[in-house]
């Protein structure tokens, strides 16, 4: 059918089939900010547009509604290359992260500040009750609509910084915008699906409906002759070479436990077989054609049932190491299946996987047994988190492009390296031959670390000699992507009357799901990150990690700390009130400070022999003082309702910054014709700003102005070797690179410009904007870049250099709440949340704080209702965003503050630490503390949810 409508000012004729999506058909008109991220539901709110002057969702209705009507997307806001009020109000408040909704975000505020001239709180929650938005937190969105409304009424209005860090510094330490946020905030072509061209195949996966079973048969005749159809894949026709999805350091303290497609499935969601066709209906109907019988196998969901007596095993296939074999290995392979795919461990993590143990570590210092014996007072529970989806809102999406002898791969990812690197494992081919370009990621959290749906596509494309576009749907997310491993964790603690610690011990078990990525790193990251907080002579720990047959884990912001800290923290009260100590004393006396020597991480290596490491930076002095006061501790609040109980509680939280002796980032900063830089950074930028803080700190060393130093990133033709975007790295390692690449820059200059000037380099000093000053004269870069690349110069000024430390630098925290518990109905609504961050220098603090504001909210959500719930046979129930309940604007505490605290940190670039990680591990102790400060229940088990507080009240 023909449809005529009015697009943004222009009137547009088009034919669309029928039954397409309003949103598809504006996506084949070229507009790319209308967005699909949950299947059509159109609960994310990327799909948004304005309809005749009202917000609508474009996913929710059919193309043919458009027939007659007027449309306008976030282009019709802009005017030439001048943003609008409101988008220039979203950048100022720092709000524009990964950007994937921000579109459909600036149309929502657009809307708002034109029916209501000065909209009250509860009207920004109402106008951005549909939007979803993993990565902010909401708070500043608030923040972006007072703006936009006093822009509104004075176009010269200027908004204050937040915060001024750093000292004397121009750049680092201030608040700057993110020099992508014009791009992200005016939907211009950005992310993955944007770079798409027409002749691109589409890949579709035909995945198990069941969670355990062998492959007996699979007839793919009926796909492979339906027309348009380019190719089927199977186990038959894809390479069967072991390796890790975990996007980690190589060796990997991960075993290498699957292929692209098995004859083993493992989970419900699993890969069975894979259709490449010319469009996107051809390859559904493809999948639907291929006909497989199964056998089923018992379904292991959890650390009892792997552990059980006779119980089945998720990987029975032969065990191999590359190094370190165990002298029982011919032993353990004795009864293996050689039909199945084996296990490969780099190097010994203390697996099993004849019973079903994927990795296990222990560890101590001092006499645990000794201390428990001198204790007054000893506590011991086990505490249980669940299975939680990361639900980025971009969806994992990859796009391949051979060309000639090489690959194009236009990828979503945290680690365009290691990418690189494991999809040129698969195809048997040189490094060389795979180029990784990562585009802007609408939000990774953990998950894209991972290496999900690359591999297969990278494989599509080199067979088929097609470009190859692969998209997860949101179910694909729930059931086939990495997800939050559940953990329980038996915590023991042992202190004298008077309030100190003379014994500590940690159990934890891991539930891994079907493969083993991060299996070993993720645990024992979660006891190194809580275990430290407090001081003991005595502390010991263990760690198992169990296959099992729910869907995938992997990484998760945070990294194993938001639930082993929940469990230590939450027993740290729990003895405290034994022993009659408020908690906030009891912190106080056992706590780490600065000065403190940690001798339990000799114990906590990541795989690799670990060593005590020194606090030679610590704000926890100033957060917990600074947070008492703010949520006035010592005063106990009352309800004026019967039913209604107040409470408050507190705690401490730790992480680190990289991965100290085992990552590395390199960057490289050139000089060009006119004396302005380009950067080009390894790093992956995931929304954070990471190339706005490798900009900065360009900048700073260089004494230019900021605005001419570009940053190219994450295209592995182009860059030197980042280690990827994980475990906190980004501004400590990458930043750290591209501080280095600039110092090393800044003397070549001195060197240079001493040659034109006839003195020392010595002698001179770079000074804004941009020169080089000194007794002799000056010359301008502009100068010297022409003198230095003219036909008798020098050469180009390209400086290279890396950054890697074995020392740590931990940022900390102390996190408050105040909840009121209805013990009627059991909901906890949280009043009051603060949250306060040693973070170094923040480098860039508006961006520090929405880090901040975006972790908490992501962390009240994991904590309170947050739950990937499974049926007894491992099916996944709640696979989309509305069933599976995300954190939404409506949500925020009512009372809700980031603040940072400025620690000067001896190693970090600029004093820099980490900032993203560390916020999601403080809301579920928190909150549990403060929900037994209000009514006196116990809560050792996520989420915190009505029915369960009502079943801890004794209520049902």
């Amino acid at each position: 059918m023909i449809i005529n409508l009015i697009l943004d000012g222009r009137e547009r004729t088009i034919e669309a089939r029928c039954g397409l999506s309003a949103q598809n058909l504006l996506k084949q008109l070229g507009v790319n900010s209308v967005r699909n991220s949950d299947d059509g539901f159109g609960f994310a709110g990327s799909d948004t547009i304005l309809l005749d002057g009202k917000i609508v969702g474009a996913n929710l209705m059919i193309a043919a509604q458009l027939d007659g009507r007027e449309v306008k997307t976030v282009n019709s806001l802009r005017k030439g290359r001048a943003l609008s009020t409101v988008q220039e109000a979203m950048i100022e408040a720092c709000c524009v992260q990964s950007g994937y909704n921000a579109p459909a975000a600036a149309l929502m505020i657009h809307d708002l500040i034109e029916r209501i001239d000065s909209p009250s709180r509860a009207d920004v929650q109402d106008a951005l009750s549909g939007l979803f938005n993993r990565a902010t937190g909401y708070e500043q969105f608030f923040e972006a609509v007072r703006i936009a409304v006093a822009k509104k009424k004075n176009q010269a209005y200027s908004p204050a910084k937040t915060g001024s860090f750093g000292g004397t510094s121009r750049y680092v330490g201030k608040s700057y915008r993110k020099i992508d946020a014009t791009k992200l905030v005016a939907g211009e072509r950005a992310f993955v699906e944007d770079r798409v061209e027409e002749d691109a195949c589409i890949l579709k996966v035909l995945r198990s409906p069941h969670a355990h079973a062998n492959i007996k048969s699979i007839d793919t005749s009926a796909a492979e002759a339906l027309p348009g159809v380019v190719a089927v894949f199977t186990h038959k026709n894809v390479p069967h070479k072991p390796y890790g999805q975990a996007g980690q350091g190589f060796p990997e303290p991960s075993p290498y436990d699957r292929v692209l497609l098995d004859t083993k499935i493992r989970h419900h969601g699993d890969r069975v077989a894979a259709v490449l066709a010319e469009d996107e209906e051809t390859a559904i109907r493809g999948c639907e054609l291929i006909k497989v019988e199964y056998e089923l196998l018992p379904v292991i969901m959890d650390w009892d049932d792997a552990k059980a007596e006779g119980a089945a095993l998720v990987h029975d296939g032969p065990i191999i190491y590359v190094n370190g074999a165990p002298e029982n290995l011919k032993e353990l392979n004795r009864e293996a299946n050689p039909k199945e795919t084996p296990v490969v461990y780099q190097f010994p993590i203390g697996g099993n996987p004849r019973k079903n143990i994927s990795s296990y570590v222990e560890g101590g210092i001092g006499d645990v047994e000794k201390g428990f014996e001198e204790a007054d007072v000893i506590l011991d529970k086990t505490y249980q988190t669940t299975q939680i989806q990361c639900t980025p809102l971009e969806l994992h999406t990859t796009y391949v492009k051979p060309e000639g002898d090489r690959l194009t791969i236009h990828a979503s990812t945290q680690v365009p390296y290691h990418l690189r690197r494991i999809v040129a494992g698969q195809l048997g081919v040189s490094e060389n031959k795979i180029r990784v370009i990562k585009e802007r990621v609408g939000g990774g959290y953990g998950s894209k670390q991972d290496i999900l749906l690359d591999e297969l596509a990278a494989w599509a494309a080199h067979t088929s000699a097609r470009p190859v576009f692969h998209q997860y749907t949101r179910r694909e997310e729930f059931i086939s992507s990495s997800t939050r491993k559940p953990m329980r964790v038996r915590v023991k603690l042992g202190a004298t009357r008077e309030g100190k610690f003379t014994a500590m011990q940690m159990d934890v078990e891991s539930n891994q799901g079907a493969y083993g990525a991060h299996t070993l790193t993720v645990p024992m990251n979660g006891v190194s990150k809580s275990l430290p907080l407090f001081l003991c002579d005595n502390a010991c720990f263990t760690v198992t990690s169990y296959y099992s047959n729910i869907p995938p884990t992997g990484a998760y912001q945070g990294y194993g700390a938001p639930k082993v800290n929940y469990a230590l923290q939450v027993a740290v009260k729990e003895l405290a009130e034994k022993l009659n100590i408020e908690h906030y004393e009891f912190v106080e006396k056992n706590r780490v400070r600065k000065g403190e020597v940690l001798e339990i991480l000799r114990c906590l290596g990541e795989g690799r022999e670990g060593k005590p490491e020194s606090v030679d930076s610590c704000g926890l002095d100033e957060a917990l003082a600074r947070g008492s006061k703010l949520i006035n501790w010592n005063k106990k609040e009352k309800s004026t309702h019967p039913d209604i109980k107040i409470g408050k509680g507190l705690c401490i939280i730790q992480q680190g910054s990289g991965l100290p002796g085992i990552d590395q980032a390199n960057c490289t900063v050139k000089m060009l014709g006119d004396g302005s830089f380009v950067v080009q950074s390894g790093g992956a930028d995931l929304g954070s700003g990471l190339d706005t803080v490798s900009a900065k700190m360009v900048a700073e060393v260089l004494k230019t102005d900021i605005d001419s130093v570009a940053v190219q990133s994450g295209d592995t033709d182009a860059a030197p070797f980042d280690t990827g975007a994980y475990a906190s790295s980004g501004t400590y390692f990458s930043g750290g690179a591209a501080r280095n690449a600039a110092q090393l820059l800044s003397r070549m200059i001195l060197k240079e410009a001493a040659v034109i000037l006839k003195t020392s380099p010595n002698k001179l000093q770079l000074e804004f904007p941009g020169k080089v000053v000194g007794e002799a004269g000056e010359v301008s870069y502009a100068q010297l870049a022409w003198q230095t690349q003219g036909g008798e110069g020098s050469g180009q000024l390209v400086a290279t250099a890396s950054f890697t430390t074995k020392k740590s630098s931990f940022p900390y925290g102390a996190h408050f709440a105040q909840v009121a518990v209805n013990t009627l109905t059991g909901r906890v609504r949280i009043q009051k949340y603060y949250a306060l961050q040693d973070c170094g220098t923040p480098i860039n603090p508006g961006y520090a704080k929405g880090q901040i504001y975006g972790g908490v909210l992501k962390s009240i959500g994991h904590a309170m209702y947050e739950e990937l719930l499974l049926d007894e046979d491992g099916c996944c129930l709640n696979t989309d965003l509305r069933s599976y309940g995300v954190p939404m604007i409506g949500d925020v505490p009512d009372d809700f503050k980031a603040e940072l605290v400025e620690v000067n940190d001896p190693y970090g670039p600029f004093g820099a630490k980490s900032i993203a990680e560390i916020s999601v591990n403080g809301a579920a102790p928190t909150l549990a503390n403060a929900i037994h400060d209000a009514c006196g229940i116990w809560l050792r088990k996520w989420p915190f949810s009505p029915e369960n507080v009502l079943r801890a009240l004794g209520k049902i």
